[in-house]
């Protein structure tokens, strides 16, 4: 398996090679606005899904059987958004920086915060969703090797950066449509064998899900967390934060020559996924209905590996690792070069700078690089000693909190004409998380039994526009 996981990262560095050679800071950064805009869309599917939905949205499907679906509705939504709102004003305001539309709209101030919390939101998230899958490998067979879980970690990021150091977006473009066609295809390959293990034909089974009540999708319980109107709306704007206004994604959209084909990139991306969740979610089906018979006792993210590396033929266990490793890239290839492309834009201005040459730009770009694999690399040993039992609940949490305030930024930016007072805006773009917290912390005493879910993401946002609105004038 080893020799399979080599071989693997062997074919990375080649295309990382062939598509790296003559790159420069403009093709690390936007891939020079000539990436093909179906070789986007595909590829942003691995990315958009990554780790966390390869095992956490299965391993859910027996304590909230397929209402995850009703999110992904709202994420449709949300990408429509994207589509004919967002990206006309990126393209418009010819950015390399999503949040240099921030600075000339509303002020420095404004835009340092927007790549602040890009900064913090895409590190917490990235790492939470690379340290799922290396976690997996490390119980699976690394553990039995005497490697330690430092050294896989480093391994790993190692690995990233290698075929990512020098082509950047250019690369990343080619290399996540590797990934998410050995990902679909693992996917695939993992529904047909659980499939044939359960001796039941495709009817068959979604009707045994159906008595069981794994194949519940929509909820219509006001209080509950799963209220389909509160998960539609949460997973709009979930896409639109987290997409929209995420420079991991749109770096590679805006490498899209033009408008039009970047639009095209993002509706057929939305498409495909929405009917990858829905194969990821049997999945998670006949997880739950094979699991009792087999005498399987795990759930939640611990269940497709405890299955298919117990009890499914070699083949099935090789083609998952592979599939896992192929979730695994995405979640952090593309995270690592957008912090590092906003890193040098938007913190140390590096573009703006006459005194530097190319050389030194690359230089500068390939330390700031380097200095986020380790940061990386810390915040593995981080969520190691955490544990937590489902990445998806922690990662949307973090998401709630971090991009409700760039929800909230670029909201006023685009909505209204109004001149906000640009030192207040870090202090808004704070404080409306903190309330959230406070709001969390106190839902029984505010509200009873209704509770806030992942909807938070809305609300601070609309603190963070609210905050915005008084410290603003009439243009």
């Amino acid at each position: 398996m080893l020799a399979v996981v080599g071989g693997y990262f062997a074919l990375l560095l080649v295309v990382a090679w062939r598509t790296s050679r003559g790159a420069d800071s403009d093709s690390f950064f936007i891939g020079n606005r000539s990436s093909r805009w179906a070789v986007v869309a595909f590829g942003m599917v691995g990315t958009s899904l990554s780790g966390v939905t390869f095992v956490s949205v299965p391993g859910a499907v027996g304590h909230d059987a397929f209402s995850y679906f009703q999110l992904v509705l709202g994420l449709f939504a949300g990408y429509l958004v994207i589509a004919y709102v967002l990206l006309p004003v990126y393209y418009r305001n010819h950015v390399t920086s999503i949040y240099d539309f921030l600075e000339a709209r509303l002020g420095p101030a404004s835009h340092r915060t927007g790549a602040g919390f890009f900064i913090l939101s895409r590190t917490l998230g990235a790492t939470a969703r690379l340290y799922l899958v290396v976690n997996i490998l490390q119980v699976a067979i690394l553990d039995a090797l005497g490697v330690p879980f430092w050294l896989t970690s480093a391994i790993f990021v190692a690995m990233i950066v290698a075929y990512t150091l020098q082509g950047g977006v250019k690369t990343i473009v080619w290399t996540d449509m590797l990934q998410t066609t050995c990902m679909l295809l693992g996917l695939v390959v993992l529904s047909a064998a659980m499939l044939s293990s359960l001796d039941l034909s495709f009817g068959e089974s979604v009707a045994r899900m159906q008595e069981r009540g794994l194949a519940k999708v929509f909820h219509w319980e006001p209080d509950a967390a799963s209220f389909f109107p509160k998960q539609f709306v949460a997973g709009m704007f979930i896409a639109i934060a987290m997409t929209g206004l995420d420079q991991e994604m749109m770096q590679k959209n805006i490498s899209v020559k033009t408008l039009a084909d970047s639009q095209k990139n993002v509706v057929v991306m939305a498409t495909i996924m929405m009917g990858v969740v829905l194969l990821f979610l049997y999945l998670g089906g006949l997880l739950y209905l094979y699991a009792p018979a087999a005498g399987v006792t795990a759930a939640g993210d611990r269940i497709l590996p405890a299955v298919v590396l117990e009890h499914m033929p070699a083949i099935v266990q090789l083609v998952f690792l592979i599939a896992l490793i192929s979730a695994l890239f995405p979640s952090a290839d593309g995270a690592i070069t957008a912090l590092t492309s906003i890193f040098c834009i938007d913190i140390l201005h590096m573009k703006r700078r006459a005194d530097l040459d190319e050389a030194a730009r690359t230089r500068i770009r390939k330390r700031v690089h380097i200095a986020f694999a380790v940061i990386f690399m810390a915040l593995l040993l981080v969520f190691k000693r955490a544990d937590n039992p489902s990445m998806i609940g922690l990662i949307l949490m973090l998401a709630a909190y971090t991009y409700g305030p760039l929800l909230g930024i670029f909201a006023f930016a685009i909505l209204t004409r109004r001149s906000v007072r640009d030192g207040w805006v870090p202090v808004v773009a704070l404080a409306a998380p903190a309330i959230c917290l406070w709001i969390d912390a106190n839902q029984k005493a505010l509200f009873g039994g209704y509770r806030i879910g992942l909807e938070m993401l809305v609300v601070n946002g609309a603190l963070t526009f609210a905050g915005l609105w008084l410290a603003s004038r009439k243009p």
